[in-house]
C-alpha cells in the first residue's frame, strides 16, 4: 500500500526525536576511553520505577562521575556531547540521596528536549538489562558487554541485543473527516489515531492497512510515511504515517471500545479548548506523543485546505 498523499508539511512536536548523543559505538569496546571520560560524566540514575534523579524542582539531577567513584562499572554508555560522555545507572549500584524522581512523561512535557531524549534512551537500555536476565536460547547466565549493549550467555555463547518493537501509528482520513478510536481504559472523552505493532512477514504498510482493517473495519487505500518516534515504554519504535481510506462506517470488536469519524470543526475545538477543558466534547492524545502530532498534521492540512483563496476574498 503506497500513494501520494496531499499533507506534506514535515511531522514535528512530538517527544523524544529531536537533539541527541554521538552515541560513539567505537567506544563501547575501549575500557580505558570510557573510564577516563567517567569522572567528567553526565550519569543519569534511575531508580527501580524507571523514574530519573530530580531536583526538589523536578529538573534533571545528572551526577559526575567522579561524585559517584569508582568506574563505569555496570553503567551503561549512552553517548557524548560536546566531549562529554552520558551513562545510565541503576539507583541500587550507588549510594545516591534523590531529592525527588521523575517519570518520563511528565518529563517529556517539562524538560528540554535533549534531557528528556537522553532519558528515554536510557529507561529503554536499562528496561531491557533489567528483564533480560537469562539466555532465552539455554537459559544461561548473562553478563553484558560492550557498555552494557551486548546481553552474552555464560553458557552457550549466545549474544543477546537491546530490542525495538516496531509499530505504526496512522492519522487515517476519508477526505474529509479524521478516524480515531479509544480504549476502555483511557480518560473519558480521550480519543487517538490507530496504532499496533508490525507482525513478521510485513511491510509496515501491509501493517497500516491491516491494523486499520481489524480494529475499525475501514478500507485503507493507500497510505504514506511521515516520521518516527522511539516510545520507550518500555521499548516501541513508533513509525507515523498518513492514510487515505474509504468512508467505511467504523466497527470495533475486541482492543478498541470505540472508533467513529470526526470532522475538521470537532478536531479544531479540541485544539482550542486545550488547557481550559470545559468537561465536554473530544480529548486528544497527550502533546508528548506522535499521535497527536499526527492529529494535528491532519488538522493543519484541512485547515489550509479549507482557508479561502484569494480569488474568493476578492484581495
Amino acid at each position: 500500500m503506497t500513494g501520494h498523499a496531499s499533507l506534506s508539511a514535515p511531522l514535528s512536536g512530538f517527544a523524544f526525536a529531536g537533539d541527541t548523543l554521538d552515541r560513539a559505538d567505537a567506544l563501547r569496546d575501549d575500557a580505558d576511553a570510557l573510564a577516563r571520560l567517567w569522572p567528567d560524566a553526565c550519569v543519569l540514575v534511575l531508580d527501580d520505577e524507571g523514574r530519573a534523579m530530580a531536583d526538589a524542582d523536578g529538573a534533571l539531577l545528572a551526577c559526575a562521575g567522579a561524585s559517584l567513584g569508582g568506574g563505569p562499572g555496570a553503567s551503561l554508555f549512552l553517548g557524548v556531547r560536546d566531549g562529554v560522555a552520558w551513562f545510565a545507572a541503576h539507583a541500587r549500584h550507588h549510594a545516591v540521596d534523590a531529592p525527588a524522581w521523575r517519570d518520563l512523561r511528565r518529563a517529556a512535557a517539562t524538560w528540554p528536549a535533549f534531557e528528556s531524549g537522553v532519558f528515554a534512551m536510557a529507561r529503554a537500555l536499562l528496561h531491557w538489562q533489567s528483564s533480560t536476565r537469562f539466555c532465552s536460547a539455554c537459559g544461561g547466565d548473562i553478563t553484558f558487554r560492550r557498555a552494557g549493549y551486548i546481553a552474552h550467555c555464560t553458557q552457550c555463547g549466545k549474544d543477546h541485543y537491546p530490542r525495538v518493537d516496531p509499530a505504526v501509528i496512522v492519522a487515517v482520513s476519508d477526505g474529509e473527516r479524521l478516524l480515531l478510536g479509544r480504549q476502555a481504559s483511557w480518560p473519558p472523552r480521550r480519543y487517538s489515531v490507530v496504532a499496533g505493532f508490525v507482525e513478521p512477514g510485513e511491510t509496515l504498510e501491509q501493517t497500516v492497512a491491516r491494523e486499520v482493517r481489524e480494529e475499525t473495519q475501514v478500507r485503507v487505500r493507500s497510505c504514506r510515511y511521515l516520521g518516527a518516534q522511539p516510545w520507550p515504554f518500555p521499548g516501541a519504535l513508533m513509525l507515523g504515517f498518513c492514510a487515505d481510506a474509504e468512508p467505511d462506517t467504523p466497527q470495533v470488536d475486541g482492543e478498541l471500545e470505540d472508533a467513529r469519524w470526526f470532522s475538521f470543526d470537532e478536531i479544531d475545538a479540541a485544539l482550542a479548548r486545550e488547557g481550559s477543558d470545559d468537561g465536554e466534547g473530544l480529548l486528544l492524545s497527550p502533546s508528548i506523543s506522535i499521535a497527536r502530532a499526527l492529529i494535528e498534521h491532519w488538522h493543519a492540512g484541512m485547515r489550509a485546505r479549507l482557508a479561502p483563496t484569494a480569488a474568493e476574498t476578492g484581495h
